[in-house]
């Protein structure tokens, strides 16, 4: 049986998670949030004292690092770190700070690149991620890659982390955001970008629903292609 798999890419805050998800459940495909992974070895590196930007001291953690994803039976994709659900512990701000770090650093992303292909060669999965089109499933059947301003993403970040009781402020975040974006687009490690064959998706003006909608008929559009 040969399964497909769609490959959604953006910049941080762009909504990839949340429509990506949504999307997979649309189509009746396992999500797979590749992010995820590297907030869970963000998570680790910061628990276990190392510098997330230390590729020498992340490198190390690397044999120790247990990970593992699991879904329930609504589809939600659970991280764990060892035995502990850190679904909730990921998503905080340090976390995601630690996360962009651990990313640019190559023997990481060489070390967890298999795991991402397998998902891929055993179920039809949506995955997201910074450079799922370009690298990890290069012969995708769907490339999409999803965008927003700074300012749009700086926005729904602020209120994502105001519903989580994690209040921040909006100018730190649309900083934050911006030196998120040059780190990732940067990076020597498989930089942010946009490759040759995916369809861009920009829901800068448009709201949640309106963003869905107009990822899915992408795809959608695509797969009968």
């Amino acid at each position: 049986m040969r399964f497909q798999s769609i490959a959604i890419d953006g910049p941080a805050g762009a909504g990839k998670s949340t429509l990506a998800k949504r999307v997979a459940g649309a189509l009746g495909f396992l999500y797979v949030d590749t992010g995820a992974i590297y907030r869970t070895l963000g998570l680790f590196a910061l628990r276990s004292g190392a510098d997330p930007a230390d590729p020498a001291a992340v490198a190390e953690l690397l044999p120790r690092f247990s990970v593992r994803m699991d879904y329930g039976p609504d589809g939600i994709q659970h991280m764990f770190l060892g035995q502990e659900d850190v679904t909730q512990a990921i998503r905080a701000p340090e976390v995601s700070r630690a996360s962009s770090a651990v990313s640019a650093i190559p023997e990481v992303r060489t070390y967890l690149l298999e795991m991402q292909r397998e998902l891929a060669r055993s179920h039809n999965v949506v995955m997201d991620g910074r450079d799922i089109g370009t690298v990890v499933l290069p012969q995708a059947d769907v490339k999409v890659f999803l965008t927003a301003s700074p300012e749009a993403r700086a926005q729904r970040r602020c209120a994502e982390l105001s519903a989580r009781g994690m209040p921040q402020d909006y100018a730190a975040v649309l900083a934050e955001i911006v030196e998120r974006d040059r780190r990732d687009t940067t990076r020597a490690a498989a930089p942010l970008r946009q490759a040759e064959d995916a369809l861009l998706v920009d829901t800068t003006h448009l709201d949640l629903e309106e963003s869905f909608h107009a990822l899915l008929e992408t795809v959608k559009k695509e797969l009968e292609a």
